[in-house]
């Protein structure tokens, strides 16, 4: 695995676009996100993913012919069409052979994205898939909403899966709830409400004064914690049960860096142990679906060596939740490189 992050940093309590310094402050001391990154006007998801990819495939020396696969994930692509993965397999040089097709979910899609890449290898179809997971949401987000303004960081990674029997088991559990769909989104821009003059005007949303356009993200706070802690410990418990796995063997938890307030809640009700909770929140924010595996480049490089179990938990933006249990051999880890 390897990861690229912009050069750009944003120090959340001088972010002071819209909003009183008191404000910030009582915000981010909540949210526990102290800095993100912010590509640029001019770059995309994709660059982050390919800077990422380049330094993945350079550093392990692998061989492009053998990639069989390339999953790109996003919600923040290049453009409406033609997919983005399909663009990357030619920037990549990889093989025209090579099966490529994005997937559009949000905070659990590296899940889902491990899941597939699992799934096709494991029926012969795919020697190596190589995901490619990226979001430049300071994009989607108003900057002059508090409910999110403070939260959102941009970043890419890349990681390779291939087979092998020394790698052991792994289980993946997969969740989907769209009644609760307005919870966290867009809802202008696309094909059911197009864009317009109306669209992509600011306005007041709140007695608060709050300040965003119909095509930029939304998201109920209370709601989304609500969701949080009542399915995700569900899904955790039902995942060991079924995998019997026993927690002692599990090296560490990486959860979706979604703020610091839902995580330790999280943690607190899991009775998990607070040295083997990596966390990027503090200094990347929420990346959405690439905050799983940033945070596994950013804070467990050397420590992958030999043999580690990892469990994963992502959550969000569906609604969706997935947590997998997966096993690793002496993963590669790369730096996180600045772009």
């Amino acid at each position: 695995m390897s990861a690229a992050v912009p050069k750009r940093t944003i120090f959340n309590y001088e972010h002071d676009i819209h909003f009183k310094k008191e404000d910030i402050k009582e915000v981010v001391d909540k949210i526990g996100v102290k800095e993100r990154r912010f590509v640029d006007e001019n770059t995309c998801s994709s660059d982050l993913c390919f800077a990422a990819a380049e330094d993945l495939i350079k550093g392990m020396g692998i061989n492009r012919d053998e990639i069989d696969l390339l999953l790109f994930i996003s919600q923040t692509p290049d453009y409406r069409m033609p997919a983005t993965s399909i663009l990357l397999q030619d920037r990549l040089k990889l093989s025209r052979s090579t099966i490529a097709f994005d997937i559009s979910l949000g905070c659990s899609a590296y899940l889902y994205g491990l899941t597939l890449a699992y799934s096709m290898i494991a029926s012969g179809t795919v020697r190596k898939a190589l995901i490619l997971d990226g979001e430049t949401r300071s994009k989607v987000y108003s900057q002059k909403d508090r409910k999110t303004a403070f939260l959102f960081g941009d970043a890419g990674i890349a990681a390779l899966v291939e087979a092998g029997e020394h790698f052991g088991e792994s289980w993946f559990s997969l969740n989907s709830d769209g009644e609760r769909e307005s919870l966290i989104k867009i809802p202008a821009g696309a094909y059911r409400n197009m864009s317009s003059a109306e669209t992509l005007k600011e306005k007041v949303v709140d007695e608060y004064g709050n300040i965003r356009s119909d095509e930029q993200g939304y998201m109920n706070g209370a709601d989304v914690f609500n969701f949080v802690i009542r399915e995700v410990p569900k899904d955790f418990k039902r995942i060991v049960q079924q995998s019997e796995v026993d927690l002692s063997t599990i090296d560490y938890y990486v959860f979706h860096q979604a703020n610091s307030y839902i995580n330790g809640f999280l943690a607190k009700k899991l009775k998990l142990p607070q040295d083997k909770i990596p966390s990027t929140i503090e200094k990347y924010g929420n990346t959405s679906s690439v905050s799983i595996p940033l945070t596994i480049v950013s804070e467990l490089k050397n420590k992958l060596k030999g043999h580690r179990r990892l469990l994963l938990s992502g959550f969000g933006v569906g609604l969706s939740w997935g947590t997998a249990i997966v096993d690793m051999e002496d993963c590669y880890i790369g730096d996180v490189i600045e772009l």
